[in-house]
């Protein structure tokens, strides 16, 4: 997985949370950061999944956990997790003071049942 096209290594990611949720008031559960722009989107399991609307908007397959100490690349095109992958440009992950899910302050209180499975 080192000679992907579809990942810059060189791309910063877009902030330390998900753009759109950032955008519209929203929160989050887990981050993926896009790896061919540095986009930083929701998981699947948060209410939004701004992740996988980032791929199906701009065909950019492969996402890398943006969450402290996880180093995992998926490839949405082809359903495959890799272990580990190409250094992507700092930072390599949300800051860990940071609440998962996050952001503080906009998380409900009944946030679990918000989840999708």
């Amino acid at each position: 997985m080192t000679d992907v096209p579809a990942i810059d290594p060189s791309v910063p990611p877009s902030g330390t949370g998900c753009a759109a949720c950032d955008a519209d008031g929203g929160w989050w559960f887990h981050l993926r950061r896009c790896a061919a722009c540095g986009h930083v989107g929701c998981c699947d399991s948060s209410p939004a999944q701004h992740a996988t609307a980032h791929w199906k908007a701009t065909g950019h397959p492969v996402v890398r956990s943006f969450e402290p100490g996880e180093e995992w690349f998926w490839d949405y095109d082809s359903d495959e997790l890799y272990e580990s992958g190409p250094r992507l440009a700092p930072p390599v992950s949300r800051p860990a003071d940071q609440p998962a899910p996050g952001p503080a302050g906009r998380v409900p209180a009944d946030w679990a049942r918000s989840l999708h499975g």
